[in-house]
């Protein structure tokens, strides 16, 4: 979880990335930092983020996030 922190918090330092609940939804995030996480997650983690998970459910706070990593990682 501390890398996922680190890249969120590199796109916007502003953000209490471990609180927010509405990243998408709140507007915090556009398109271009999703496109951001999803390659960061995918240098990091080793892991390729499907179309399929690319909603704003998985990208609306740090904690579903880091819960599509490891569902991706489990191989789900």
């Amino acid at each position: 979880m501390e890398e996922l922190m680190e890249i969120l918090s590199e796109l916007h330092p502003e953000v209490d990335f471990e609180q927010e609940e509405r990243l998408v939804d709140g507007e915090i995030l556009d398109s271009f930092d999703i496109i951001t996480i999803i390659s960061e997650i995918a240098d990091t983690f080793d892991v390729v983020v499907p179309a399929r998970e690319i909603v704003p459910e998985n990208f609306n706070s740090a904690g579903s996030l880091w819960k599509m990593i490891q569902r991706l990682e489990d191989g789900e």
